[in-house]
């Protein structure tokens, strides 16, 4: 009889509205502003009256935006040159 194994789930830290905003460099309204247009990860309810964040949701997101930058950035420098 052949072992079906899975592989463990990867443990997910659930970060609070101040370890988000130290991460983003954003302040509270901003993010729950970019959240309301759907730019910024969703928060999920953690408790009856707690919310937050899913980590790695939240590095993908800064991440994309450094990538995004230094897009723009590399762009511009081409139109001076």
């Amino acid at each position: 009889m052949a072992s079906t194994t899975t592989a463990p789930k990867p443990f997910m830290q659930v970060l609070r509205l101040t370890q988000v905003c130290q991460m983003t460099g954003l302040g509270r309204s901003m993010i729950y502003q970019l959240e309301a247009e759907r730019k910024f990860p969703s928060r999920i309810k953690i408790g009856v009256r707690a919310v937050g964040w899913l980590q790695d949701e939240v590095q993908a997101w800064v991440a994309e935006r450094v990538e995004r930058s230094r897009r723009n950035s590399q762009s511009t420098a081409n139109l001076i040159r």
